[in-house]
């Protein structure tokens, strides 16, 4: 019964979510619409009159506004010791082998150097592109800026002389681009202001984060409340310090190094940027017409997969696989409509390459992709719940609409002939046609029986008319 109810939950929170995409998906095709409309107003207004003595004087200045970026603010200890230190110039000869390290470290994780003033740097993570991840990856770079400043040992008895202070914030960000290459950007607003104070306010090797930088990295790291900290119209903030990996997220050979299962819930977030850029890609690319094969279809077959994939007892790693498969099994179509599966395949190894996904995940992706070309011969229980998922209006109660987009979609194409052969062709298919994994039997067996009596109808009425 435990299951049962499990299930029906994850089956309501998928739907739930599916109409909570479709509806940020229409709400921003109807706002860039009416943006649209009001920018070629005012342009049209605008094009009566000349600015161009105004805009040498006074250049505007572009201002960037980062919804979510997660600021580190790192503080370097211990010029209070060097004055008359005998060996002050082979400590100044590790400082500054620490400072390249630190700058090394934050392009590994895609980190932006904002500014240096003296012993204080500030970075920038989710600047240099926007993502979900940022927030842990600063935290991973820290982790690896606070063990080079250990390694990096510039004083005596094996003890380290340069101490590192840390602070992490995640928030809105306004950046002002400068046209330097080494300060790329001005920071305003509160988040820089609290970012310093977090440091100024971490001890010597340690990683203060704000309470909003918890919140979107505690499943992966194990934090402790350290205080609180006053912040202007907000009252009290806490503070927290992260003291390293999650247990069951660090391997248990190697302390502090991340294992296979941190990199599934990393890339299961991941999979939020993932699914955003291709979603747009296909909006911006696909061809018009293509009734059936839309982003409405993709973002079906997603949900899909996840719903069938925990009921058959996939794992994390499974579901994240899946999922893969179905957001790039169609996006193809930008190219070309004949072989789309194949060119899916080379747009998801494309893109997952730059996301950093292994070879073999991707191998599978892209025969999971190749499995749903027509007709579906799955090997494997991932191959079944893809092409289950991607066939799963042949079992729902809006087949016969379904069915009437992709007549559509193929007619325009001169790929089918008369509506009369469409609904043949259809009958014939889906009595040969089978689910292969038991939830889908078990949700569209029946269904689908009842789609075959309607098509039955719907020919007899036909035929008699004729």
């Amino acid at each position: 019964m435990d299951n049962i109810e499990l299930y029906i939950s994850r089956i309501s929170k998928l739907a739930n979510r599916n109409k909570e995409l479709n509806r940020e998906m229409n709400e921003i095709v109807g706002r860039y619409n009416f943006i649209q409309k009001q920018n070629d107003k005012y342009l049209s207004l605008l094009s009566n009159f000349s600015f161009e003595d105004e805009e040498k004087k006074t250049p505007r200045k572009k201002i960037h506004r980062f919804k979510r970026a997660s600021l580190l603010y790192a503080s370097i200890e211990g010029f209070d010791k060097l004055s008359g230190h005998p060996n002050a110039e082979h400590l100044m000869d590790k400082l500054d082998e620490l400072q390249l390290t630190m700058d090394t470290i934050a392009k590994r994780y895609n980190i932006l150097k904002i500014k240096t003033v003296g012993d204080i740097f500030i970075y920038g993570g989710g600047m240099l592109e926007e993502n979900r991840t940022n927030p842990i990856d600063v935290i991973l770079a820290a982790f690896e800026m606070r063990q080079a400043a250990v390694e990096i040992n510039g004083g005596e008895n094996n003890t380290a002389f340069w101490g590192l202070n840390i602070g992490i914030h995640t928030g809105p960000v306004l950046a002002e681009p400068t046209g330097r290459k080494s300060t790329p950007y001005r920071l305003a607003g509160d988040a820089v202001n609290f970012t310093s104070r977090l440091g100024k306010a971490s001890s010597p090797n340690m990683v203060n984060i704000s309470a909003m930088t918890y919140e979107l990295v505690k499943e992966f790291f194990t934090c402790e409340l350290s205080g609180d900290m006053p912040v202007k119209y907000k009252g009290l903030m806490d503070l927290y310090h992260v003291a390293g990996l999650l247990p069951q997220l660090e391997d248990p050979e190697h302390k502090g190094r991340k294992n296979n299962d941190f990199d599934v819930k990393y890339s299961l977030i991941q999979f939020l940027d993932i699914q955003e850029e291709v979603l747009d890609m296909m909006e911006q690319n696909l061809p018009e017409k293509l009734y059936y094969h839309n982003i409405k279809h993709t973002i079906d077959v997603v949900t899909e997969v996840e719903l069938i994939g925990w009921a058959e007892g996939l794992n994390e790693e499974e579901i994240l696989i899946v999922k893969l498969a179905a957001l790039f099994h169609d996006s193809g179509h930008v190219i070309s409509y004949d072989d789309h599966e194949f060119h899916s395949t080379v747009i998801a190894k494309k893109m997952l390459s730059k996301y950093n996904f292994p070879d073999d995940m991707m191998d599978t992706v892209c025969g999971l992709i190749m499995a749903t070309k027509f007709p579906p011969e799955p090997q494997n229980i991932l191959q079944k719940v893809i092409c289950d998922s991607d066939l799963d209006y042949l079992g729902r109660t809006d087949f016969i609409p379904v069915s009437n987009m992709l007549y559509e979609e193929l007619k325009v194409r001169n790929m089918i002939g008369s509506f009369n052969e469409w609904n043949q062709k259809q009958l014939t298919f889906i009595r040969k046609h089978q689910y292969y994994t038991d939830t889908a039997q078990n949700l569209r067996e029946v269904n689908k029986n009842k789609q075959i009596e309607r098509l039955e109808r719907m020919l007899s009425i036909e035929s008699n008319a004729g």
